[in-house]
């Protein structure tokens, strides 16, 4: 039974180091990833939070036309796009489209839907689209998509989203962790619908 899953893009299907040799060289710093410990990167840098979004806004297309890919996650979602439906839902703004289109085509990824929504607040789009599970790197984010949607978030562990999870977020490693632990979940709703079919 094919599921709908929602996943975030930025530091989640791409790298989440992808930003950072572009801050470190544009502001001449050196930040290492293992120390970001926070999601906003205004407190690393040395200039004010209205330059660095004024920065951040006109350097958003070469950025992301450039990330990486996360390790594993070409090949997970190769699987699962026979298996379940891909909707990839990002905080991104709309006008980023066809830059994100053609990541995702240059990267051997497909999609069955893609939404921009230029804000961190990605409920809307999940109860919209009826979406079964999320993944996501940004703490507060999955939090919030878990106590608001009663779905599994599965969180990509960084060293920017270390607080304490409820039950219902899962923080994984990495993709294939992300796979296995889809794998046993799958395989649980499959025995549930079995139970349940038997008793009636």
């Amino acid at each position: 039974m094919k599921k709908r899953f929602g996943i975030d893009i930025d530091g989640t299907v791409t790298c989440p180091k992808s930003i950072l040799p572009f801050i470190n060289k544009a502001f001449g710093l050196n930040i290492l990833y293992e120390d970001v410990t926070q999601y906003e990167y205004t407190p690393y840098v040395n200039v004010s939070e209205k330059e660095f979004a004024k920065w951040f806004t006109e350097n958003e297309p070469v950025i992301y036309a450039n990330s990486p890919l996360a390790h594993g996650a070409g090949k997970v979602l190769k699987k699962w796009k026979n298996e379940h439906e891909l909707f990839f839902i990002s905080a991104r703004s709309s006008h980023l489209l066809d830059i994100t289109i053609d990541w995702f085509i240059n990267n051997g990824l497909t999609f069955d839907h893609i939404e921009l929504i230029g804000s961190h607040d990605k409920i809307a789009s999940i109860k919209k689209h009826g979406v079964d599970i999320f993944f996501e790197d940004k703490h507060d984010n999955a939090v919030m998509i878990h106590e608001e949607c009663q779905i599994p978030v599965i969180l990509f562990d960084t060293p920017y989203n270390q607080d304490p999870l409820p039950n219902g977020v899962i923080r994984v490693n990495n993709w294939s962790e992300a796979y296995q632990w889809v794998e046993n979940w799958e395989r649980q709703q499959k025995l549930s619908r079995e139970m349940v079919g038997s008793l009636t």
